[in-house]
């Protein structure tokens, strides 16, 4: 019983289960069937059946079963078939087939072999599934993945995608062309391998924020390594990200062009309005933009004329007419260009000069009005202000009896202006010619007229003369013409333009003035005539002489500049006249050398009819030289009295100090105590200081004295170096330079060397804590150029002895007095006063002067000059001396604020072939040269002047032209203001006072290095 009821729940659960499988076959279109071998049976399941259009149990044969399929299948199905019973091997495959209906569908035969329990196959089993549906899904997905690479591969923009593993794992073509790679070289790389320098950077971190974030990243960057701006977008995906991207590289150009273009336009001073192509109300197009320069130059801000018309600028004297012209242009699609006044939103006129032009579509259809609007206001303002100046210039000719002309020698022609038919008596109906208008000039001025006027063709040059002429009713008259040439394209002068002014009214006033001033400049004071603002209105022949201006320079310049070096004191002159009618007195005035002169002035206010003042005339009387002699004789008087009282002394101590000497040599033999004769050792000492002291007293008393010899400057200074090493401190250094073939000179050697000797006890005791003195001697030959800058020099061999130190220096307001006897800085009982005194006398006497160079904390230089006799020099070489080097029309630059050195130095140069321009100070000198920096050869500069002095001078010319050419010049050669130039390149010096020869081999050297 419970076993028939566990077999009925049996059966009805494989009931169920056959229930179940078929509706899933059904709903899977999946059915099976059996083959058996023996019976040769072929057995389907109802859904195979219905799969192939057959009724439920139809039982077809095998090879009616293969039938079904397609012939391209059915071979391929049979050995299939075959395999399995022969082989037992299992099948599983796709096919297309034919139902009984005709219907061509797609299915899956999967079958396997059936063997009985010995093994023997005895047959197969499978399943067939209609697949159509499936296939064609497929098929449409095959066909939308290859429409989509293809559309992948052919888009504008580049494309790749990326696996998690940043492999690259698809590329289109627009990627290969943009970074210039092949597809092989590409898939399945890293992307760090194929493009160096991406990890990490902003692309890396774009790609990484798709992923992360699940959102689409977008960045634009520069890629170093292909030199162009990417624009990427990436997108995350389910694999990893697929990125597009552009080449930006252009269009990031094309913006930046745009911003400038649009910058430009803003910025601009024109102003620009776009407008719409069609009018509002058929009278003016809608403004949609303007620029910047609108709201300047008119006061409306942008959003005032948006959207307005421009009728907003319009006013009460806009010219009508243009209006009508500029609406007339626009109907018709034409271009604009007008002058048209309007008013800014303050009410203020404004003058506008319109260019208006229309712009098309690619359509060739107006779009759109641009305007361009220039500013002219002023422009018209000066173009009435000059027709205005026109108007009074033809009034003042009139008045002023000048005219205007215009000649073109070519084609015999020239024009007048009216005041010129006027002043020629010129019958207005015959407009004259070329030859017609020579004719009127008298005989003597027509040959001169006509080469003025041909050279101003033919080599441009303007003129400015007085000529007589003979009007028309016979009239003599005196004119003067001013010329200048008319120049065309190319530089060629085809017309001259003048003026033709009546000057003889002129003519007669000079004469008479001419024949006054003549009585003026006979006198032998300086006369000058002053303006009320204190400018030159006449200067006499005596001025000139006296001053050194002619009349020329003097006219028109202030007085107070030209002449006082004390401005304050002019002023209280003239305050003076004007109050008083008159000024007399001593005054102090300048040269134009730079001297200063004494005179006796005599100033007196000159009145015109109606008594105002109107001038002030000055009679001066030159009393420089007579003071000069005062001063002269009062000093020659003193030094007369001081070398009777000198000389007097001297008689006297010679007298006391000679027992004392004496007695010394004998108290040596009778006192051998060392002790005693230390003692008398120190009173010979002291007796031979004072007979030193005595002599150096009656040297610039009474003028020096002693044996004259040739004798050899080495050997002095040889012995001289011995004492100094011996006398002077061993925190001072001596150096001595002596010249090889040094010339002798006719002196006492005893007298040299007390001159050395003083100098070299000056220069250490001005180096207190150590220094170094330089001693040195050369021959130098003095000509004319050097003796005009050195008044006590003679033209001629001498030989020049230096002694320099860096001690302390001197101050410039005692240098003219350390020669004078007595005077001395150093503390009482240190010094006499004499040393100075005594060697000027000494070199004076030798034939020779002194000079003196010093600068306060940069040191001291003395230069004795000495009469030299080059034939009396044994060791003079027979070689000829080499000729001095001339120029060669090279261009040279003379700075200095001495105008004697200026002239001498720019003589000598022109007389050896250079051409020269000079400059009074560093200023001028840097302007001349600005302005002429490729002509300028050479620069001969000063070290010491005022305005700009030379170390200044060199640093402004070195800014202009680093290469450029230079030597300084000054009294000073190592210390001070030389030093400084030198650190600021100055490689090549010249010391003051040098010769021409010196200064012409060094321009030579420095012209050729």
């Amino acid at each position: 019983m419970q076993t028939a009821q566990l077999s009925s729940n049996a059966e009805e659960q494989l009931h169920r289960n056959q229930l179940l499988l078929k509706m899933a076959g059904r709903a899977a279109r999946l059915g099976g069937w059996t083959f058996a071998v023996e019976s040769q049976t072929l057995v389907w399941s109802d859904e195979i059946c219905e799969i192939h259009d057959r009724p439920a149990g139809y039982q077809p044969a095998l090879d009616e079963g293969i039938g079904y399929y397609l012939p391209e299948y059915r071979d391929a199905i049979t050995r299939t078939v075959e395999r399995c019973l022969s082989e037992g091997a299992p099948f599983d495959f796709e096919a297309e087939l034919t139902t009984a209906t005709q219907r061509r569908i797609w299915v899956r035969a999967v079958g396997e072999a059936m063997r009985d329990t010995g093994g023997q196959i005895i047959g197969f089993q499978g399943a067939l599934q209609d697949i159509t549906g499936l296939r064609l899904h497929e098929l449409e997905r095959h066909a939308l993945a290859t429409k989509l690479s293809a559309t992948l591969q052919n888009m504008s923009d580049a494309f790749f995608t990326l696996d998690r593993d940043w492999h690259i794992t698809f590329v289109n073509e627009e990627m290969t062309r943009t970074v210039n790679r092949r597809r092989e070289d590409l898939l399945h790389k890293r992307l760090w391998d194929v493009f160096p320098g991406m990890e990490n950077s902003l692309f890396h971190k774009s790609f990484q924020r798709a992923v992360e974030t699940g959102k689409v990243a977008t960045e634009v960057g520069f890629y170093e390594p292909l030199g162009k701006w990417f624009e990427l977008r990436s997108h995350p995906t389910e694999d990893g990200v697929a990125v597009y991207f552009q080449d930006v590289t252009q269009k990031r150009r094309d913006d930046e062009q745009l911003r400038l273009l649009q910058a430009c336009v803003e910025r601009m001073n024109d102003i620009i309005v776009i407008t719409d192509a069609e009018a509002v109300g058929g009278l003016w197009p809608r403004v949609l933009y303007v620029n910047q320069a609108f709201e300047r130059h008119t006061g409306y801000r942008p959003h005032e004329i948006i959207g307005k018309t421009p009728r907003i600028l319009q006013g009460p004297r806009t010219q009508r007419d243009v209006l009508d012209r500029i609406r007339a242009s626009l109907k018709r699609w034409e271009p604009v260009r007008e002058e048209i006044l309007n008013y800014t939103k303050s009410g203020e006129e404004i003058w506008l000069e319109l260019d208006i032009v229309p712009i098309a579509d690619a359509a060739g259809r107006y779009t759109h009005w641009i305007s361009i609007e220039r500013n002219i206001t002023e422009r018209k303002r000066a173009a009435e202000a000059l027709r205005q100046k026109d108007n009074l210039l033809k009034v003042g000719g009139r008045v002023g009896k000048i005219g205007g002309w215009t000649a073109v020698p070519s084609v015999n022609a020239v024009e007048w202006s009216d005041e010129i038919y006027l002043m020629l008596d010129w019958p207005r109906a015959s407009p004259p010619t070329l030859g017609e208008f020579l004719s009127v000039f008298s005989s003597e001025s027509r040959a001169s007229f006509k080469a003025a006027l041909d050279a101003c063709v033919a080599r441009g040059t303007s003129f400015d003369r007085e000529f007589q002429i003979t009007t028309c009713a016979g009239e003599l008259k005196w004119v003067r013409v001013a010329a200048e040439p008319a120049l065309a394209e190319g530089g060629r002068v085809n017309s001259v333009h003048g003026a033709l002014q009546d000057t003889t009214s002129m003519k007669q006033v000079e004469e008479r003035l001419r024949e006054q001033a003549a009585l003026l400049d006979k006198a032998q004071d300086a006369i000058w005539v002053l303006n009320l603002d204190g400018t030159v209105a006449f200067w006499n022949r005596s001025a000139e002489r006296i001053y050194g201006w002619t009349a020329e320079e003097a006219r028109r310049r202030s007085a107070r500049e030209l002449l006082f070096n004390n401005p304050n004191v002019y002023d209280r002159c003239q305050q003076t006249v004007m109050e008083e009618g008159e000024w007399v007195g001593e005054i102090e005035h300048k040269t134009q050398d730079g001297r200063h002169l004494l005179l006796v002035s005599r100033w007196t206010l000159v009145r015109d009819e109606a008594g105002q003042p109107r001038s002030i005339l000055a009679i001066n009387t030159d009393v420089t030289h007579q003071k000069l002699l005062e001063q002269q004789f009062l000093r020659a008087q003193r030094m007369e009295s001081i070398g009777t009282l000198a000389g007097g002394i001297a008689h006297d101590l010679n007298n006391v100090l000679a027992p004392i000497m004496m007695s010394i040599e004998l108290l040596k033999d009778s006192l051998p105590n060392p002790d005693d004769q230390a003692v008398l050792k120190t009173i010979e000492v002291s007796a031979r200081r004072g007979a030193d002291m005595i002599r150096q007293v009656l040297s610039f008393a009474r003028g020096v004295e002693g044996k004259r010899h040739e004798v050899r400057i080495r050997d002095v200074l040889r012995d001289l170096d011995q004492i100094l090493r011996e006398t002077i401190s061993k925190n001072i250094s001596i150096v001595s330079t002596v010249a090889p073939d040094l010339w002798q000179v006719q002196a006492d050697p005893t007298q040299l060397q007390q001159v050395l000797m003083n100098l070299c006890v000056n220069a250490r005791d001005s180096m207190p804590n150590g220094g170094r003195i330089a001693i040195s001697a050369e021959n130098m030959t003095v000509d004319a150029h050097y003796a005009a800058m050195n008044i006590e020099s003679r033209v001629g061999a001498y030989v020049k002895m230096e002694v320099e130190d860096n001690g302390a220096g001197i101050p410039p307001d005692i240098q003219d007095r350390v020669f004078d006897p007595f005077f001395t800085t150093k503390p009482v009982g240190e010094g006499t006063g004499l040393g100075l005194a005594t060697t000027l006398a000494i070199v004076k006497s030798h034939g020779g002067f002194v000079r003196l160079y010093s600068e306060v904390d940069k040191g001291t230089r003395f230069r004795i000059y000495l009469p030299a006799n080059p034939d009396a020099t044994s060791t003079q070489s027979g070689d000829a001396k080499p000729a001095v080097p001339r120029g060669n029309g090279e261009l040279i630059m003379v700075v200095d604020d001495e105008a004697a050195i200026r002239q001498v130095t720019r003589q000598t140069l022109e007389a050896y072939g250079y051409r020269v321009i000079v400059a009074s100070n560093g200023a001028e000198a840097v302007a001349l040269y600005a302005q002429d920096i490729q002509g300028i050869d050479l620069v001969l500069t000063d070290m010491m002047m005022p305005v700009m002095d030379g170390p200044a001078t060199i640093q402004a010319l070195r800014q202009i032209n680093p290469l450029v050419k230079l030597i300084g010049a000054s009294g000073i050669s190592q210390n001070g203001k030389v030093a400084r130039a030198s650190g600021l390149g100055l490689d090549h010096f010249l010391p003051k006072p040098y010769t021409a020869e010196v200064m012409l081999r060094l321009i030579d050297t420095v012209l050729k290095g």
